[in-house]
């Protein structure tokens, strides 16, 4: 049964916390199966958590967040000072020996090892605190790269008598095929990827730093003209609204949400577009947020330019991720009315 090295255990207590990411994820979940030690670890850290499920989450005030994190630099910072003043005085004494040595070295050592585990300790929290400021700030910015979206929309609606981006598909058309590169528009991002090509959205603004791939890399602007859509579901980790009825005059008459964090039944696409797409809604799916800021909540784009972090897919009574009375997804379905949301790929 071999060892785990600190990173390790580090992993462990941050995939335990949900600090993770998603590759983060996989390779504790990896490191649970094939080791031991590394699964009684967690098991314990699960227990010694399991308090915290009772407690509903709430933001932390970023002002809070920052004195509580100055508090713990000086307190770590003093903390160590203090350690090193006392194994200072222990190292210029002289060693004599004498009737209650060694239980007055087993106090000092005590005392020092006390040093040692709040040092620890500080360090550890400080690491968690961090943790939430910078799931805080990425929901920050994920919230400004929807406000970006949507002056992008609302520029292209001006310039274009009030109609929306839309490219020709039939009623049957497929919705699903994110990142295909076909001359056949059978991806509902096919609409945003215009806003790019014509410049009126970066392509950076499609990307939630929460649910950021390693697959990512920003695009070189002189290739944008040659895709069709955006090359994969790296490149765009949020779900824009399936339009369920169209005007003649080509303005959507839909629900309120235009857009949201990646809708989590479609955040792994089969990468043969020649297969057929079928997924069966179970009870995780039925109640899973979004991966982008780790299953924590979404962010919501409305029609009217702003955002809200929620932590339900519900708007109302309604689930922005799925269609009113429909269990299973083949990825051409559409809503039957203009009050059911539905955000996808």
């Amino acid at each position: 049964m071999s060892l785990l090295r600190p990173e390790q255990q580090e992993l462990l207590f941050d995939f335990c916390m949900g600090l993770t990411s998603p590759e983060q994820s996989a390779q504790a979940e990896a490191l649970i199966k094939t080791n031991p030690r590394a699964a009684q670890l967690h098991t314990t850290f699960t227990n010694i958590l399991s308090p915290l499920n009772t407690i509903e989450p709430r933001v932390c005030p970023d002002e809070l967040v920052e004195g509580t994190i100055w508090r713990l630099k000086h307190a770590n910072a003093d903390g160590h000072r203090k350690l090193d003043e006392l194994l200072t005085g222990e190292q210029s004494r002289r060693a004599t020996v004498r009737v209650g040595f060694w239980q007055d070295m087993g106090r000092r050592l005590a005392t020092a090892a006390v040093f040692v585990i709040v040092g620890s300790l500080m360090i550890t929290t400080f690491r968690v605190i961090s943790g939430y400021a910078r799931q805080n700030a990425h929901r920050q910015m994920c919230a400004a790269n929807l406000n970006n979206i949507f002056q992008g929309l609302n520029q292209y609606t001006s310039d274009h008598d009030g109609r929306m981006p839309a490219v020709m598909a039939s009623s049957s058309t497929p919705w699903w095929k994110l990142g295909y590169q076909g001359p056949e528009n059978q991806s509902n991002a096919r609409p945003l990827w215009m806003m790019v090509k014509m410049n009126y959205i970066k392509p950076e603004s499609f990307v939630c730093p929460g649910g950021r791939s390693a697959e990512y890399q920003k695009i070189d602007p002189s290739l944008i003209q040659d895709y069709y859509d955006f090359p994969s579901r790296a490149y765009i980790n949020y779900s824009f609204q399936i339009q369920c009825s169209q005007g003649g005059d080509g303005r959507i008459r839909c629900s309120k949400i235009l857009m949201a964090d990646v809708n989590p039944l479609f955040e792994t696409l089969p990468a043969d577009y020649s297969r057929p797409l079928r997924i069966k809604l179970d009870e995780n799916l039925l109640k899973v947020n979004s991966i982008n800021h780790r299953r924590r909540g979404q962010n919501l784009l409305y029609g009217d330019g702003h955002v809200e972090f929620s932590k339900t897919r519900l708007v109302g009574l309604d689930d922005i991720y799925t269609l009113r009375d429909r269990e299973i997804y083949e990825g051409c379905e559409r809503p039957a009315s203009t009050d059911d949301a539905f955000c996808a790929p």
